[in-house]
């Protein structure tokens, strides 16, 4: 038997996961009105004399029903990011505690008791504001708006894992109130974050060698004379 075949046991190196969940985080919502408005739209990216967001909106002579508020998730220069793809532009991180991972005794829904460490995981990123008109053009747009979220989880994570996480899905809502007395830009951020807790491990397994694959050549441009398919049950008959 040739030594491709032959079935050996090895020992590799690989990431191992100790712990994987999965949570929606409805981030407390960012409320900003007043003088507090005039700063998050600043006049290059909006540009109005001295009059308020407000009523630079109502002097333009645009429908408030017809302005459309959104916004993204951005990096802290502003230019908008994936958040499944460029995770790197967030911040999600463990939170040290002085004492280290804190000892949690959880009772399991079979009735066994099993002892994880509270993990606290940090989430910083920012987001863009835009007003768009009817025509769908952008009139103005807001510097970049940080905001951040503490989470505490309750997981397997001794001593020597680490935490490794990412946002698998991100959504903001923007909505912007203008009343004679009232104005007000309320944000809303929902976000899923997936934290898994891993170590690097040498582990034993049984397995036989690779060996390289025949190559595959590039198909020819030549065509080939294939016959139409027979028809054996009936032709040339027995």
């Amino acid at each position: 038997m040739s030594h491709s075949h032959h079935k050996e046991k090895v020992c590799i190196k690989t990431r191992k996961v100790y712990d994987w969940v999965t949570r929606q985080v409805d981030v407390p919502l960012r409320s900003f009105n007043n003088d507090e408005l005039e700063h998050v739209f600043p006049h290059d990216k909006c540009p109005r004399d001295h009059e308020s967001i407000c009523d630079f909106l109502a002097t333009s002579g645009m429908n408030p029903q017809d302005l459309t508020i959104r916004c993204f998730l951005s990096d802290e220069e502003g230019n908008r990011i994936d958040p499944v793809v460029d995770n790197d532009a967030l911040i999600c991180q463990e939170i040290t505690q002085p004492n280290g991972r804190q000892p949690v005794t959880v009772t399991l829904p079979s009735g066994d008791q099993v002892t994880l460490q509270k993990v606290k995981v940090l989430v910083k990123g920012h987001i863009v504001v835009q007003i768009l008109n009817a025509n769908g053009q952008v009139i103005c747009e807001s510097d970049p708006i940080p905001f951040a979220t503490a989470q505490t989880f309750i997981l397997c994570a001794p001593e020597g894992t680490m935490l490794d996480c990412h946002i698998s899905f991100f959504e903001c809502d923007a909505s912007l109130i203008c009343t004679n007395n009232f104005q007000q830009l309320d944000i809303s951020i929902t976000l899923c974050l997936e934290v898994q807790m891993e170590a690097d491990v040498k582990i034993e397994v049984e397995a036989r060698f690779c060996k390289p694959r025949e190559e595959i050549l590039e198909a020819t441009l030549c065509p080939t004379n294939n016959f139409p398919p027979q028809c054996p049950e009936v032709f040339p008959s027995h």
